[in-house]
């Protein structure tokens, strides 16, 4: 069994994008003209950005923030994802999710892939954005002291 976590990105033009907004695939397989299947290596952290339209406009936007699990690892079930992950981060409606992305970019802004940075920052993001509350920054200090921590459990 393989221990790479596959991600299935959907696109039907105008009514559901779903969108890998960050993270490093380690293949990428077309299965037709609206589905390719992304392959992530277990521990790796990525984004899907998901939106589907109604007849009466933008029906669902959500973005998720997770990370790749090994076989036999418990996770949680995710739509799309294979054989599940596990959740850093899950935010539904525009509002959340403009500041889920505005939170990715001032990551981007210090020269850190969002990919690296700490799992815990996700969660911190997703708890004060569901208990109504500004998450705090990311900063450098706190992603050095990330990898020198994640140095140690290795």
């Amino acid at each position: 069994m393989s221990d790479l976590t596959q991600l299935e990105l959907l696109r039907l033009h105008g009514r559901i994008e779903h969108w890998l907004r960050f993270g490093r695939p380690l293949a990428e397989a077309t299965v037709d003209h609206h589905r390719r299947v992304l392959s992530f290596a277990p521990g790796s952290v990525f984004a899907v950005l998901r939106w589907a339209a109604t007849d009466l406009g933008t029906g669902v936007s959500r973005i998720d923030i997770l990370r790749a699990v090994t076989s036999g690892e418990r996770c949680a079930t995710v739509s799309h994802v294979r054989p599940g992950a596990e959740i850093l981060l899950r935010q539904s409606g525009w509002p959340k999710v403009e500041r889920v992305l505005q939170a990715i970019d001032a990551v981007l802004a210090l020269g850190i892939d969002p990919a690296d940075a700490a799992p815990d920052h996700w969660r911190h993001v997703h708890n004060r954005l569901t208990a109504g509350f500004e998450p705090r920054p990311y900063s450098r200090e706190r992603h050095a002291a990330w990898l020198r921590r994640r140095r140690i459990e290795a």
